[in-house]
């Protein structure tokens, strides 16, 4: 029973988490978000009564890691007495942040490179590879737009140049720069987009000097199978991707030059809202995303995207499994 043992897994990885107080993140940076090893006791949300006069609606953007994490703030901040509402289903991050200025949702989770990148236009190539470098720019952009940007998340959703691990032991590949001298013998797939984009084809041949035998453009769902079925040596792939899940199958390498934009996720909330809503408001978001770190994540996405579990069910378990909730 796949569904058992993932349950199991996803335990030990909160249990590693809590025990050694690790928190990762994308990009070779640190998020200084950690966890401090407390009890299970200590790390349960408390319910606040007067949190019951405040209604907050929780949106997401429309695939699966923004359900999960829609649902994994909705329920913490459920946990501590708000009135919570949720519109997990908003489309694009231009949708969820009008959402936000129109008084529809209270606030949602995105991500730091796509709010800089889409919602400020900043060109990729200026976009930090530092997690709180890019949250730093992010936070005072959205300040100006009367959005409060709460601290990232330990994990990081970005870009990645990924391959079999039998691809990376047959070439001693660790870093992205290790594919230099071998790079011109190989397919890279990705992306149609992929061959515009800094953080993709355009950045690995101009900041990491490669060329490539062919760029194969592919469907962002085929990124895995193009790889499986031999019609690409590299692939373009996002690091919290739930293939990665407990698989020894596919090898990331490393962006050892930090060039690729941080992706961490930071929670986007109106000011009125949070303001209104207090400190406890903030102290939950900060709580429950403390735990995410880039293993437990994938694990969570594996589980609706391959286990076909709802993203609620798998929310839930998360905060149980941190002690977050009962």
């Amino acid at each position: 029973m796949r569904g058992l043992r993932v349950r199991a897994a996803l335990a030990l990885m909160l249990a590693a988490v809590l025990a050694l107080g690790i928190a990762a993140c994308g990009g070779g940076s640190d998020t200084g978000s950690t966890t401090t090893g407390a009890s299970s006791s200590e790390n349960l949300i408390q319910s606040n009564p007067a949190n019951g006069k405040v209604t907050i609606t929780v949106g997401s953007k429309n695939f699966t890691e923004e359900y999960i994490l829609g649902e994994i703030y909705a329920q913490g901040l459920e946990a501590a007495g708000y009135n919570v509402k949720k519109k997990l289903n908003l489309g694009s991050e231009t949708i969820a942040l009008k959402a936000i200025k129109d008084g529809q949702i209270s606030g949602y989770p995105e991500y730091t490179s796509t709010a800089l990148g889409s919602l400020f236009s900043v060109p990729a190539d200026q976009i930090p590879a530092n997690a709180q470098e890019a949250y730093a720019q992010a936070k005072a952009k959205l300040a100006n737009e009367g959005v409060v940007a709460y601290p990232p998340t330990p994990f990081a959703d970005s870009n990645a140049v990924g391959t079999l691990t039998s691809t990376a032991e047959k070439d001693n590949l660790t870093d992205i720069s290790d594919l230099k001298g071998v790079s011109q013998n190989m397919v890279l797939a990705g992306s149609p987009e992929c061959r515009e984009r800094i953080d993709c084809l355009v950045g690995l041949e101009k900041n990491y000097g490669l060329q490539f035998k062919k760029f194969t453009p592919v469907d962002i769902g085929l990124r895995y199978t193009v790889l499986d079925k031999g019609d690409a040596d590299l692939s373009i792939v996002f690091t919290s991707d739930a293939q990665l899940a407990n698989s020894n199958k596919y090898t990331v390498l490393k962006d050892d030059k930090e060039l690729i934009p941080a992706g961490n996720v930071i929670f986007l909330a109106s000011k009125k809202v949070a303001d209104e809503a207090g400190p406890d408001f903030t102290d939950t978001i900060e709580k429950v995303q403390g735990n995410l770190t880039l293993p437990v994540i994938q694990e969570l996405n594996s589980r609706v995207d391959i286990d076909k579990e709802e993203p609620a069910a798998v929310a839930h378990d998360y905060l149980m499994q941190s002690g977050y909730i009962k």
